[in-house]
């Protein structure tokens, strides 16, 4: 069935309802002689609902992603030319002074504001006045419910064991002695328990989806669903299953102040279990429905168009694949980053040649299996027709016309060309008064190192999630930004249950749904549980690049120090005068980067820990 067309029942995704008030003190604090209380606040319809709007407003815009949010970064997929943080924390030097995207602070304000919303609402005089009055504040408890197991959730992946606060309400204005102020972090496996369970109950309490006569309310289509509750239960319960937190001996001294052990260190198989049951509701749900599932362009005789499905899954708003997205968010930063010179773009932002060499062959092969000493690629004599020197003309999928093309990028599965833009690729916007332009990366080039401090260091750009009819001054357009889909949830059931069920029908199925919908042929059965290992983290790595998760999956699966030190490569941005020019399209190091073992988890901001006496710092920092 075919589902690309704009959909307004697929499933709500997170709005961003602006709120009238940066912060609660301001909201509470208006003029000396007109201060608000809390109980005026939650007797009057509308200052509630601004009050959880405010909360809404704690999930972070992660749209721009060469600063702030810092994952893509200082991942190995990814580098940004500015000699801003993320630089300083690939090369390693930073520490838990340093005060780097100290999101710790901000997600426990959301938290305190959300709890400040549940503990509340009940009994708001204006809302009880309506019929549904009641029904209104048990989903909106709800929501507040969602948002706060959601902050939990992120400060589990960047910190591990966090403090868990419950319903109480802390005053932060108590001072720092009081016991309430001075509460040390809870056991890893209590705090997944905890949010798991804070999502089950927020599912009691708000609806699948959000309709009135079979139609989507749009003031609420973006509000905390029963679909977004499990959803994130998945990703919560994947990384709880995952090495980093499941049976990790290495973790054997990390405890509290007091003794109490933070991570418990036996491998247990059935949390790989938890999370496989938790992704498969998610999925059973969109099976059941037709309301969630793939994004899937499709070609004039039937067949699947790879690249098409991939390149607009992120272009149509609120399509089928949608889970979580913001609509106010940063995306005229993100395109302008990897806009060419020539379009008044910044051109200082691409991915790195390891990622480049994980793309496979239009026929599924692998051109690079693995990499010398020295780092030079073992290239696959099995992948026909792949070169690292020479040229030739060649029409790349989406492009209007065929160029002299580095052999390198020739007869690529499709999801390259949706995702990485190539010297000598044509810029993705051709409607625009430039017409159809060659992105020229090589030094002298338009967006090349000799022109600018702007530029890219690897050599590319990203194109994915750009859209064709961007242009910095000409057509910047709004849009909003995708924060979870579906396809993450396929990855997180598959990985999964090759754990703990290796051999399970349902793991190739739903790859190779994936796989197909990219455009490549289904993988075969006959894989062992190693194999198979490693094409699911193959998988996940080409979806989900530039999406924030291959930062946390190479921590999760304890291979940050094979992935994210070392030596990376990039095209050689010293040199070349043309898009056929050698010199350019050589195998160059841009850069040494640096991980040590306390980098698997960020510090908590040292200012916090001098503050907190029973707050435990993270091992090795």
């Amino acid at each position: 069935m075919k589902n690309s067309r704009y959909k307004f029942f697929g499933l709500p995704a997170i709005m961003i309802i602006m709120a009238f008030f940066s912060c609660n003190d301001d909201f509470l604090n208006q003029v000396p002689d007109d201060i608000l209380t809390l109980e005026e606040v939650f007797n009057r319809r509308d200052l509630s609902e601004e009050w959880l709007a405010n909360v809404y407003n704690y999930i972070r815009d992660e749209a721009h992603r060469t600063n702030s949010p810092p994952w893509d970064n200082i991942s190995d997929d990814s580098d940004v030319s500015q000699r801003g943080n993320p630089f300083q924390v690939n090369l390693g030097n930073w520490n838990a002074s340093s005060n780097y995207w100290n999101f710790w602070t901000d997600y426990y304000k959301g938290i305190r504001d959300a709890t400040t919303f549940i503990n509340n609402i009940d009994g708001n005089e204006q809302i009880l006045e309506s019929r549904e009055g009641e029904a209104l504040i048990r989903q909106r408890k709800g929501e507040a419910r969602f948002l706060r197991a959601f902050f939990y959730t992120e400060l589990l992946k960047q910190y591990g064991p966090v403090i868990i606060i419950g319903d109480e309400e802390i005053n932060p204005d108590l001072p720092m002695d009081n016991p309430l102020m001075q509460l040390p972090r809870s056991p890893y496996d209590e705090c997944v328990n905890y949010i798991a369970s804070e999502l089950d109950k927020a599912m009691e309490e708000i609806p699948v989806v959000h309709y009135i006569d079979d139609q989507v309310l749009r003031s609420d289509f973006g509000r905390a669903s029963k679909i977004l509750c499990m959803a994130v239960k998945s990703r919560l319960l994947l990384y709880a299953a995952s090495p980093l937190f499941n049976g990790n001996s290495e973790y054997s001294g990390f405890a509290n102040k007091d003794g109490t052990p933070l991570v418990n260190t036996t491998y247990d198989a059935g949390k790989w279990e938890r999370a496989a049951n938790a992704a498969k509701e998610v999925i059973d749900y969109a099976e059941s429905t037709g309301n969630l599932g793939l994004y899937t362009r499709y070609r004039a005789d039937g067949s699947i168009d790879g690249f098409l499905s991939y390149r607009d899954l992120f272009l149509d708003s609120w399509n089928i694949e949608w889970i979580l997205a913001r609509n106010t968010a940063n995306m005229h930063g993100w395109q302008r980053s990897n806009t060419p010179r020539l379009a008044n773009g910044y051109a200082s932002h691409g991915p790195t040649q390891q990622l480049i060499d994980v793309y496979r062959m239009a026929d599924g092969t692998a051109p690079v299996t693995g990499y010398r000493p020295d780092g030079t690629p073992i290239i696959n004599p099995a992948a026909v027709g792949y070169s690292e020197e020479g040229f030739e003309n060649y029409q790349a999928p989406g492009a209007t016309r065929a160029v002299p093309t580095y052999r390198m990028y020739i007869n690529r599965e499709p999801r390259f060309y949706a995702t990485v833009a190539y010297s000598g690729s044509d810029w993705i916007n051709t409607t625009s008064s430039l017409g159809v332009r060659e992105i020229q990366l090589y030094y002298t080039g338009e967006s090349g190192k000799g022109g600018s401090h702007d530029y890219s260091e690897t050599g590319y750009l990203w194109r994915k999630n750009v859209s064709p009819t961007y242009h910095p001054t000409q057509n910047n357009v709004a849009r909003t930004y995708v924060m979870m889909r579906y396809a993450e949830i396929l990855l997180n059931y598959v990985e999964a249950l090759n754990e703990y069920d290796p051999g399970n029908s349902d793991i190739l199925k739903y790859l190779n749904r994936i796989r197909e919908r990219g455009g490549l042929a289904p993988l075969e059965s006959g894989l062992d549980q190693d194999q198979m290992r490693d094409e699911i983290r193959k998988e996940r790595r080409i979806e989900l690049t530039i999406e924030h998760l291959r930062y946390f999956d190479t921590r999760r699966w304890k291979i940050a120090e094979e992935t994210d030190g070392g030596l990376f490569w990039g095209m050689n941005v010293e040199s070349g005068t043309s898009n056929t020019d050698p010199a350019f399209f050589q195998r160059t190091i841009f850069e040494t980067r640096v991980f040590r073992k306390n980098f698997y988890l960020f510090p908590i901001p040292q200012s916090e820990v001098e503050k907190n006496q029973n707050l435990a710092q993270n091992p090795g920092w």
